[in-house]
């Protein structure tokens, strides 16, 4: 059974094995977790890659730190609790159908690209090869001011309406320049 009070502590000692790992040169996620490490990640609604991009991007570019990756993830463990009972999705998000990077709207590049994976990273749907906060976000969450779990907590509110999640963002550039 999973302790809800603590649960950030043993989200800590994952994220903390999962930096061991790579730092010691380990780049095979797959070995990364025995099967009551796997069981701990899907209690809190996460996968593998969850960690292992985390960590990657950590050791190499210095973010996103702790308390970031924490943030994001207890929006995942809200949504995966409240709206999914617990249950993880069978969908997967396919990359091939993200908007190209360049791609914008309202004249905002990234942003029709970022919506989809922040949804799907509330959902627990991105695949291996695609990380929500990977660096091509992290300048996007920079130049308008954003926090990467602000972004995935605004994306859950307005889950069915993507023009408020626009508007927000629009709102926020205004701040931003302003």
């Amino acid at each position: 059974m999973m302790n809800h009070y603590h649960y950030q502590q043993a989200l800590k000692s994952i994220w903390s094995e999962a930096v061991a790992k790579y730092e010691s040169g380990n780049r095979e996620p797959d070995t990364y977790f025995d099967p009551e490490g796997l069981a701990e990640l899907a209690n809190f609604g996460l996968k593998v890659m969850d960690l292992y991009d985390a960590a990657e991007d950590w050791i190499k570019y210095g973010e996103p730190d702790f308390e970031t990756f924490l943030m994001m993830s207890e929006v995942r463990r809200d949504y995966f609790l409240t709206v999914q009972k617990g249950q993880p999705s069978d969908a997967e998000l396919d990359p091939n159908t993200l908007p190209a990077k360049t791609d914008a709207v309202r004249g905002i590049e990234w942003l029709p690209r970022i919506i989809p994976k922040a949804m799907a990273k509330i959902r627990g749907e991105l695949p291996p090869v695609t990380m929500y906060n990977c660096g091509g976000d992290r300048a996007f969450f920079k130049a308008h001011n954003i926090h990467p779990a602000e972004f995935l907590r605004v994306a859950w509110a307005y889950e069915n309406e993507p023009d408020k999640i626009i508007d927000w963002v629009e709102a926020r550039q205004d701040q931003a320049n302003g």
